[in-house]
């Protein structure tokens, strides 16, 4: 029935486990082609078992330290890490140039202020323009 496992599995489209073939059927072992398994498939003799579903009572995983297996960068890139602190702070320069509160000519001393990594948070960035007043109206 080995045989008749793997071909049947393929014209499933599922795994040699999730199939199932009748065992008080004798004419399944007799099949050895495609059109067999698929009329076998028609007639209720192999079946293709539902998926095992994970149940929500099941305790869930620590992820503690000891857990834990890589790096912290290989856990989240660095990448996907500068993105996450990077893009607010352009989107908030940005903002600002576009409603005018920037003092002239800041806008781009700014941008390379925030690629060089100079801040750590969109915090960081507010309250490095209100201290160099850097921000119209607040003087």
């Amino acid at each position: 029935m080995n045989v008749q496992k793997k071909l049947a599995s393929k014209v499933l489209k599922c795994g040699v486990d999730k199939v199932w073939i009748d065992p008080t059927n004798t004419k399944v072992k007799q099949a050895i082609t495609r059109r067999d398994i698929r009329r076998f498939v028609k007639e209720g003799a192999i079946k293709k078992l539902p998926s095992k579903k994970k149940s929500k009572n099941s305790p869930k995983t620590q992820q503690n330290m000891g857990s834990r297996k890589g790096s912290k960068g290989a856990r989240r890139g660095k990448k996907s890490s500068w993105l996450r602190i990077i893009r607010p702070q352009r989107k908030l320069i940005k903002e600002l140039e576009m409603q005018k509160k920037l003092e002239p000519n800041v806008y781009r001393r700014l941008y390379r202020l925030v690629k060089g990594g100079m801040f750590r948070s969109k915090t960081h960035l507010t309250n490095y323009l209100k201290d160099k007043k850097m921000l119209k109206g607040e003087k």
